[in-house]
């Protein structure tokens, strides 16, 4: 059975013409936009979900990685979701190690913000949780956007297990960066790392807040009580 020309069926018959109108304005796909040329047939993310559960098992890693490198941007989505439904169902080490290379040899194709958040929390977070981090760091010192925006993503996992050295280290490397998704999450990520160590979220804030972008302090301190809020947002620490 051909399961690559069945998802894309199954896809293809959850498509909507409106919505395939609307998400390339929302994921921002005009001409020197950051998901310039990228192509939607407009399908829910609960349905692409749903897809993938149905034909991870039988699906091949060669037709999961075709499905990843189509140029149809919800078509990937669906790869990866299919990528983590095997890695997370996985009980075999060599078979997560070859889910993980798989994802790393075509992380090109992770190339706009739902796809690397989905994604990099959920493979190289776990992955890379007890391992050599090199790969994190070289993303975070990419000129690449969507790298970048994985190197700290990844970081969620590791807040969750309740370590955030290495979500600190990239948000320092990632402080002055030009663009606003890097600011939304690196902001987010402190945020999350505030949720499980205030002390440890305001000792990096009380260092950086004055020098990093506005966006990413608002996000950073978005669930602090008002006055300290303002405090920070004024300059008063």
């Amino acid at each position: 059975m051909d399961f690559l020309k069945n998802i894309k069926l199954d896809l293809q018959n959850k498509a909507d013409k409106e919505k395939a109108d609307f998400f390339p304005r929302f994921f921002k796909t005009s001409k020197g936009e950051y998901g310039e040329n990228d192509k939607f047939i407009g399908i829910t993310v609960p349905d692409q979900r749903k897809i993938a559960k149905e034909y991870y098992k039988e699906i091949s890693l060669q037709d999961t990685e075709k499905l990843l490198q189509d140029p149809i941007h919800e078509y990937r989505v669906t790869a990866l979701f299919i990528i983590i439904e095997k890695f997370e169902k996985s009980k075999n080490e060599t078979e997560k190690t070859n889910l993980i290379k798989l994802y790393i040899k075509n992380i090109k194709h992770v190339n706009n913000w739902d796809l690397v958040d989905l994604s990099a929390p959920k493979l190289l977070g776990p992955y890379f949780n007890n391992t050599d981090k090199k790969y994190l760091y070289k993303y975070a010192n990419s000129k690449n956007l969507w790298e970048q925006r994985i190197s700290i993503l990844t970081t969620f996992y590791f807040i969750r297990n309740k370590k955030y050295e290495d979500t600190l280290k990239i948000a320092e490397i990632l402080l002055n960066h030009k663009h606003d998704l890097i600011h939304k999450a690196v902001g987010w990520m402190l945020r999350e790392v505030g949720n499980r160590n205030i002390k440890t979220e305001l000792t990096f804030l009380k260092k950086h807040y004055t020098s990093m972008p506005r966006t990413m302090l608002r996000y950073a301190i978005e669930k602090f009580d008002e006055d300290l809020r303002q405090k920070f947002l004024k300059g008063e620490i």
